[in-house]
């Protein structure tokens, strides 16, 4: 029988409470002992049963543990590396992270712990919510998705075999890069968009200054585009600043391609227009952008509603017993033109079986994405 670890983890908020409850789906038996700062994610992360035990203080239960889980943000992960290296730690102790860029945290624990009866393999968790704090804590939030491990020199043979045991309640992918290869890849994918996103933001508001009907218009595309707009800006500050030689990259080569595109509009060449958009669209299609596997991925069913009385309360009707992840409607609903209802789901079977029950009873169209 598998002998009961004892897993710590620092950061109680919604990735390190989520991560403690999918331990305890397939670990019911291990010991999970938790740091908070705030007293309020302490208190929910004891009375829902996420935690066995919580602390204030960082130091009260490293000892103790077979494995600590740094969740909390990127400087306060160096921060306790530092701390941990200067600890008694229990001999073998594994120690990972949670941190959106992986590149300083490495380094850092190189630095630290190099020397130590310790191994370190860095992690990002690629999942998340607008919802925060222990409170927000998804038994599911992982199901599907990267789970990346930057191996280091403190990795040894079985550090990940360990890991992947520990973690497999969470019904993730675990995926295995280079530290410097992870910052380059979330660079592009999700660094860059967070700035494109606040700077259409930026500009949409001061545009309305003068043409106040923006706010009024801004809707589909752009809202979809600048949903990660509202995204905590702590969060995002710590992230350029841990990763600037790549998103700095990442804003000089998307300058070079507008500058293209503002070529293409005064020459009125209308064929490398139409190819810039083409290539566009081929090159989405051809991403495995619709597939599970990333931040804020999902299962895309779209169904074109007519404007009639209680249509989307009869698609929910048909849909009941299904785990729904979000749900909009992506075009004005008006008497001369259908709505788009977008639903979202968590696997690629809520997915089909949605389809198939809409299509059998209803005459709308239903594209899945």
């Amino acid at each position: 029988m598998e002998e009961a670890k004892t897993i710590y983890i620092a950061g109680l908020g919604l990735i390190g409470a989520s991560l403690a409850l999918g331990i305890k789906r397939d670990h019911p038996d291990y010991t999970i002992l938790g740091y908070n700062r705030s007293d309020k994610s302490r208190e929910v992360a004891l009375e829902r049963g996420i935690v066995d035990r919580a602390t204030a203080d960082f130091k009260e239960f490293a000892p103790l543990a077979d494995v600590i889980i740094l969740a909390v943000p990127i400087k306060q992960t160096i921060d306790f590396l530092a701390i941990l290296a200067e600890m008694d730690l229990k001999d073998g102790v594994i120690i990972t992270d949670a941190g959106s860029t992986k590149g300083e945290i490495v380094a850092a624990a190189e630095k630290y712990l190099t020397g130590r009866s310790v191994q370190f393999v860095g992690s990002h968790p690629m999942a998340g919510s607008h919802k925060s704090g222990a409170i927000a804590a998804d038994v599911n939030l992982f199901e599907n998705a990267y789970y990346i491990f930057t191996p280091t020199s403190l990795t040894k043979p079985k550090t990940l075999e360990v890991l992947k045991d520990l973690l497999s309640g969470l019904h993730a992918r675990f995926v295995e890069i280079d530290a410097a290869e992870h910052d380059r890849v979330t660079s592009q994918i999700s660094h860059f968009p967070h700035v494109l996103a606040a700077s259409l933001m930026e500009q949409a508001g001061d545009y309305a200054k003068e043409h106040e009907m923006t706010n009024h218009f801004a809707a589909g595309g752009f809202r979809d585009m600048t949903r990660i707009a509202e995204s905590e800006p702590g969060m995002w500050s710590s992230i350029l600043l841990t990763n600037k030689e790549a998103v700095i990259g990442r804003i000089e080569d998307f300058k070079a391609r507008l500058d293209h595109v503002t070529q293409l509009i005064s020459q009125n060449d209308e064929d490398g227009i139409w190819n810039f958009f083409n290539r566009g669209r081929l090159t989405r299609k051809a991403m495995e952008i619709h597939k599970r596997g990333g931040v804020d991925s999902s299962y895309d069913l779209f169904v074109d509603i007519p404007d009639e009385e209680d249509v989307i309360l009869h698609i929910l009707e048909l849909l009941r017993g299904t785990s729904l992840v979000n749900i909009h409607i992506n075009e004005e609903n008006r008497e001369d033109i259908n709505g788009i209802l977008q639903i979202s789901f968590k696997n690629e079977k809520d997915l089909n079986h949605a389809a198939k029950v809409i299509t059998e009873n209803t005459t709308y169209q239903v594209t899945i994405d």
